[in-house]
């Protein structure tokens, strides 16, 4: 495919911050288009990339350094995101369904779908998949499912799931990157060591090894995780910033102080991130934690945006035609048996756990910001056939969201899995800790003002105040006496009382 235009711009140029802007203001336009027709945004930002890229408007990303070093940066701030809004509290009866799918459920989907890659889709493949290592480190970058993407589509129809499987999916999600990040880098690490003559272990000495390797990193990062996440906590409590949002920016140094420290002591530093965060976010009386958490949330959907379109850049349609059909192989293998299959086994200890909410969890396998990162790591250590295992990605990613994005509402309502609405809560910008209990929206009504117009005349129960009143745009800090009209939108606090 000839591109409409070649473009070559510099990095950080004002033309290049130029074009960042207005895909972002495009991409946001798209957000509509997929809510309206429930497609997944993160899918249109794939297909917007791939039209400004080398085979649409001839937009190239040469060095594969600068995309892989913003994508930790991203993901730096994902999990950072998904660790502060784990509430401790729900995921404790699920934490060990949830660790298990973290941790063997990604093992178990890499070791079965790169066991189906070899034997059936490797002839279609090149020299990357010609050896069972290259197989498994392609099964390896796709094993972690993406929590953004799950829930953006679920909070886009304000549903909650039953038995606990909505904290539970968020902690899977949350914590599954990094296992899937230290079986790529060891698989890639094999392989080039292997290319260079450089490995001497006996075939039977293989697993061993990477399985030393894998529990080293993973106790390491959870190790720095609990120590950055203990003190970043002290510190946030006593430090007394002017402003809420100088508190979130510290949050950000916590997390790039955890990757770092964590990658020196060559542990998994995507682990060491999420524990921090985990550990902040459970501290009730922190600081200014409801702000904390909306700044995150803008940049985590910012960074997402600029990963998918990073992704949609780097891919090559005109090159695609030769790995098509085994990248839609292999997906439909991961959607089919893979997941499902390591979901299974991942819960099998859990028998109290219903059938179709292993069904449903065996569904929620979008793939998103992490195997665009950890796509780029065969890049960087100079494996032939890189350009393939990016496309793969690029393919499996865009079915994933296609296919599974498009259905998770729908499937969890076929499995009556949907318990109650999520009530979207307008707080009129009032921040009060999470031991107070909880805000609540209500429309006064002409029936209720029958008995009287006063606040008082409500009789409201015991725990139950309301904290501000909100009449034509103008807001109201209300008494017992105060007089309600028909249409006055209250903020009502659900919670213990001492009087």
């Amino acid at each position: 495919m000839i591109p409409l235009v070649e473009v070559s711009l510099r990095f950080m140029s004002e033309e290049m911050l130029l074009l960042l802007a207005a895909l972002i203001f495009v991409a946001l336009l798209l957000t509509k288009v997929g809510s309206k027709f429930g497609v997944p945004a993160l899918l249109l930002f794939l297909v917007l990339g791939m039209l400004v890229g080398p085979d649409g408007l001839g937009l190239k990303l040469s060095n594969y350094e600068i995309p892989e070093f913003l994508g930790h940066a991203a993901m730096t701030v994902i999990l950072l995101s998904g660790g502060m809004s784990t509430n401790y509290e729900e995921i404790r009866p699920i934490r060990k369904q949830a660790i298990s799918l973290a941790t063997l459920g990604v093992l178990l989907t890499t070791l079965l779908t790169g066991t189906f890659i070899y034997f059936v889709v490797s002839p279609m493949l090149g020299a990357v998949a010609s050896a069972f290592l290259g197989c498994l480190m392609i099964a390896a970058i796709m094993g972690s499912t993406d929590s953004a993407s799950v829930f953006a589509v679920l909070k886009e129809k304000k549903m909650q799931l039953k038995w606990n499987l909505t904290p539970m999916l968020e902690l899977e999600s949350g914590s599954n990157d990094p296992m899937a990040y230290v079986l790529t880098i060891v698989l890639v690490r094999l392989i080039t060591m292997l290319r260079d003559g450089n490995f001497n272990l006996s075939p039977m000495a293989v697993v061993p090894f990477v399985l030393a390797v894998l529990a080293f990193q993973i106790f390491v990062g959870y190790l720095v995780g609990l120590a950055v996440g203990h003190g970043g906590k002290w510190l946030l409590k006593r430090i007394n910033l002017q402003s809420s949002a100088l508190y979130s920016i510290m949050l950000l140094c916590f997390g790039f102080f955890a990757n770092g420290i964590t990658s020196l002591m060559n542990g998994n530093g995507l682990l060491a991130i999420y524990t921090t965060a985990v550990i902040i976010g459970s501290d009730k009386k922190l600081p200014y934690k409801r702000e904390i958490r909306i700044h995150l949330d803008g940049i985590t959907y910012l960074v997402q945006l600029g990963m998918f379109l990073m992704l949609g850049i780097m891919a090559r349609p005109s090159q695609m035609p030769h790995i098509l059909l085994p990248a839609v192989l292999i997906a439909f293998f991961m959607f089919f048996i893979g997941r499902p299959a390591s979901v299974f086994l991942s819960l099998l200890p859990f028998r109290k756990m219903p059938f179709r909410a292993k069904l449903f969890t065996s569904w929620v396998g979008l793939r998103g910001a992490g195997p665009i990162l950890f796509a780029l790591t065969p890049f960087l250590y100079g494996l032939e056939g890189s350009e393939d295992v990016l496309n793969i990605v690029f393919i499996v990613t865009l079915l994933s969201l296609l296919v599974q994005g498009t259905t998770l509402t729908s499937f969890a309502k076929l499995l009556k899995l949907n318990d109650i609405d999520i009530e979207d809560v307008d707080t009129f910008g009032v921040d009060i800790p999470e031991d107070m209990g909880m805000l609540r929206n209500h429309t006064v009504t002409e029936e209720e003002l029958v008995a009287g117009k006063t606040l008082r005349d409500l009789h409201l129960p015991h725990g139950i105040r309301v904290v501000m009143v909100r009449r034509n745009g103008r807001y109201i800090s209300p008494h017992g006496s105060f007089e309600m009209q028909a249409g006055d939108e209250l903020l009502i606090l659900i919670g213990e009382t001492e009087d």
